[in-house]
């Protein structure tokens, strides 16, 4: 079975390869677009992986940031699908680099984060405010990098900085079972399951320890869903 699944993880890695090329070539041709080409090209590997979606609350219409749990590149994946704003993701800069693949950042003018640069939180408020002003709705992994699935990792402070420096209304996310589904760092994939999404409620970040009590309310109910 191990092998059956890894077999499908390098089969749904070619196809992803090669769709986010499309998608690139697309934007590139029709870029006022590029929100109904992601949002296509979404809904298409829902079709190719086979998984379901089941969503638990819904979007606040007046949220302009979302931080979301991350387990798999999946994550990204079922919010460009289902949420209704046109998002532009923070990333690290790195993605930007890559062949071809690397404008899936810079077309749709999605948020690139130097991490290895102390001064980086600067243009990273410069270009959340910039997004914000234009109707995007901001999402962030406040995690910085992948969990394991079961335990949120530490929440990093870039949240509260961008809230306390541009007064943005937050929405958490938490998504369970990504990672069952598409695992890129253990090459696994299994298709046919079910993903939850939670849209939880916003935020009174007037608490000076929302982003802790964010945190602890998310693995509450992360262990409930387990």
């Amino acid at each position: 079975m191990k092998i059956l699944n890894k077999l499908i993880a390098v089969l749904i890695a070619i196809e992803l390869i090669l769709t986010i090329a499309m998608v690139v070539l697309l934007m590139s041709i029709f870029n006022k677009q590029n929100r109904a080409i992601r949002r296509a090209w979404a809904k298409l590997q829902k079709v190719i992986m086979g998984y379901k979606i089941e969503v638990f609350g819904k979007p606040n219409k007046e949220a302009n940031l979302l931080i979301i749990n991350h387990q798999s590149m999946l994550d990204i994946v079922v919010l460009e699908d289902i949420h209704p704003a046109n998002l532009a993701w923070i990333a690290k800069k790195e993605i930007g680099s890559i062949p071809i693949l690397g404008k899936i950042l810079s077309l749709p003018k999605m948020i690139p984060l130097d991490r290895s640069n102390p001064r980086a939180i600067t243009k990273l408020i410069k270009d959340v405010k910039d997004r914000v002003e234009n109707d995007r709705v901001v999402a962030m992994f406040p995690e910085g990098t992948r969990g394991r699935g079961d335990k949120l990792l530490k929440f990093q402070s870039g949240a509260k900085i961008m809230v306390s420096k541009l007064n943005l209304k937050v929405q958490p996310v938490l998504i369970i079972g990504s990672k069952e589904i598409l695992d890129t760092k253990n090459f696994s994939a299994n298709i046919g399951k079910t993903l939850k999404i939670f849209y939880l409620d916003m935020i009174d970040t007037t608490d000076e320890n929302w982003l802790e009590n964010t945190r602890a309310k998310m693995q509450e109910l992360l262990d409930q869903n387990l």
